[in-house]
């Protein structure tokens, strides 16, 4: 069973770093700003997601999972927010630059 779950978060942890770099190659190639967000948020979040995911099973303690998921739901929260302020900003000083 170890050997199944150690395949197992290998393949979630490849699958996660292949999602960041989908994300980076999304930033750097992607034409516009709102694009490029999207692209970055949407692949970071996942990819942290299944490394996380990855991750769970191999925790020694019940807390370090939970402090693992919190992690992962703080950089949803934070990813979003940043993104979201981020986008409100371009299109505030695409309709009246700002002083």
């Amino acid at each position: 069973m170890t050997l199944v779950l150690a395949y197992l978060a290998t393949a979630l942890i490849v699958l996660g770093v292949l999602f960041f770099v989908a994300g980076t190659v999304g930033l750097l190639r992607l034409p516009d700003l709102f694009s490029r967000l999207h692209a970055l948020t949407k692949a970071d979040n996942l990819g942290l997601g299944l490394i996380v995911l990855a991750l769970l099973p191999w925790t020694p303690h019940p807390w370090l999972a939970l402090k693992l998921i919190l992690i992962w739901w703080l950089v949803l929260l934070a990813g979003a927010t940043g993104a979201h302020l981020i986008a409100q900003r371009a299109l505030r000083e695409r309709g009246a630059p700002l002083p």
